[in-house]
């Protein structure tokens, strides 16, 4: 059996992959692993994003662990990073939130957070999978008044925008801004912060219905932003995904700034202001080779994870790092909180661009991205991380490596939460790298599937 936790949480189709009784069993599990050194009755803080999915995995979750004797707060539609924050801000035992991220509405996921509001390391997982497999071996099921109960808060929201419009209150006053809320958990939040800093918010995708979230809209599908921002005439437009942890920027002509350039623009103003911890920024091996050449010219120390937000955070903790994420806006700020948080993200760009007065076309020049592409090819789940045991595979993987070395380079990878290995090639010619991609991404797609 496959590990049931991948790199972010648990993710699978609801009622299909990711069922109630499954939902159940990680609340009693989690709740139990997750508390069992505590004297007292332990509390689980409960959010959601916007899928019509999520009542039924919360309340089922819930039950889990009122079950083995926990209480919970459930706080509604929230961003991920809001539970993070609010889990550590109240003090409870752990945080569960029930999201797929940016993936379609018929995905969810469930993902836990530490009482710190970190996310759990592998051991953590492993053995809350282990507690599930045992069929819940040892655990003890309370009765009468030792059963948990459940809280519902509807003030969490509101808490969440205190905390970042505290922690970046830049004036945003004379600045229209288009963001594009994913149909998802930034409906709310992102708009009403960037209003109450001043700024004129024009918002598109955020009326969500249970099933439009990500659909053709937020991070992943930029186009609708990217022409609004241009017929609004806005100095900028923000893209949330549907669980609001990445974020991605449009400039004032249209053209994405990815995560890449956001840590570049926004790195480079911390140092200029001793604000960037070791002078260095942790990044994934996803990230462009064009930051790398950034960071040399401008004196910053590069630290490369592999890919997931988790590990970058690994690796700011274990050297004391501020400021890393992912080039697919996952950006974490450690001093302000514990996860990639999109609306952070956001005010710190902003911030750059009202404290040096330059559009964001104009900052996103410290770096120059070198052409990338990246295709997926679609396998099944259970073999996406045997790619390399297939000789064809194998030798034009080589071949590709040995074309690209010196100019470029290959990266092949399993994504960690959907049934895709995903094919990146990097070089100077975009026409060339894409159509090398193609090939073989549908090479593995045709042996692998």
């Amino acid at each position: 059996m496959a590990r049931l936790f991948g790199t972010d949480g648990v993710r699978g189709i609801a009622n299909e992959e990711l069922t109630p009784l499954l939902a159940m069993q990680l609340g009693q599990a989690g709740a139990y692993v997750l508390t069992k050194e505590t004297e007292h009755k332990p509390t689980i803080m409960v959010g959601c994003d916007t899928r019509i999915s999520g009542d039924m995995l919360a309340n089922a979750l819930m039950a889990g662990a009122c079950s083995v004797g926990a209480n919970c707060i459930f706080v509604g539609v929230i961003p991920t990073p809001a539970v993070a924050y609010l889990t550590r801000k109240y003090k409870v035992d752990a945080g569960v939130v029930i999201s797929a991220s940016h993936n379609p509405v018929e995905f969810n996921g469930i993902k836990f957070f530490n009482g710190n509001g970190y996310k759990l390391p592998d051991e953590m997982e492993d053995e809350i999978e282990a507690v599930i497999k045992s069929g819940m071996a040892g655990i003890k099921f309370p009765t009468g008044p030792r059963v948990g109960k459940i809280k519902y808060r509807t003030d969490a929201r509101e808490e969440y925008i205190n905390h970042a419009v505290q922690s970046v209150p830049v004036d945003l006053s004379g600045m229209k801004i288009v963001v594009d809320c994913a149909e998802g958990a930034a409906y709310y939040t992102s708009v009403e912060a960037l209003r109450e800093l001043g700024a004129n918010v024009v918002p598109i995708h955020n009326m969500p219905d249970g099933t439009n979230i990500n659909a053709n809209c937020g991070s992943t599908h930029m186009e609708e932003l990217m022409a609004r921002v241009v017929f609004e005439k806005a100095n900028l437009g923000l893209a949330f995904d549907g669980d609001a942890d990445r974020m991605l920027a449009v400039d004032e002509n249209g053209k994405v700034v990815d995560g890449d350039e956001i840590m570049a623009i926004v790195g480079n103003h911390m140092k200029a202001q001793g604000k960037l911890k070791l002078d260095s920024i942790v990044v994934t091996v996803m990230s462009n080779l064009g930051f790398t050449l950034m960071a040399k010219e401008n004196g910053i120390n590069i630290e490369t994870t592999k890919v997931g937000d988790r590990y970058v955070l690994e690796r700011m903790q274990e050297m004391g790092a501020n400021l890393g994420g992912e080039q697919s806006g996952h950006i974490i700020f450690l001093d302000e909180n514990t996860t990639g948080d999109g609306l952070l993200s956001a005010l710190h760009l902003l911030q750059v661009v009202v404290e040096t007065g330059k559009p964001l076309s104009e900052l996103a020049k410290v770096m120059q991205v070198l052409p990338q592409a990246l295709i997926n090819a679609k396998v099944s789940n259970h073999k996406k991380d045997k790619y390399m045991e297939y000789p064809e595979i194998a030798d034009a993987i080589a071949k590709l490596e040995e074309k690209f070395a010196g100019e470029g380079r290959v990266l092949i990878r399993p994504s960690g939460t959907e049934p895709l290995v995903r094919v990146m090639i990097e070089g100077k010619d975009q026409e060339v790298i894409t159509e090398e991609a193609k090939k073989l991404a549908h090479l593995i797609q045709d042996i692998m599937f």
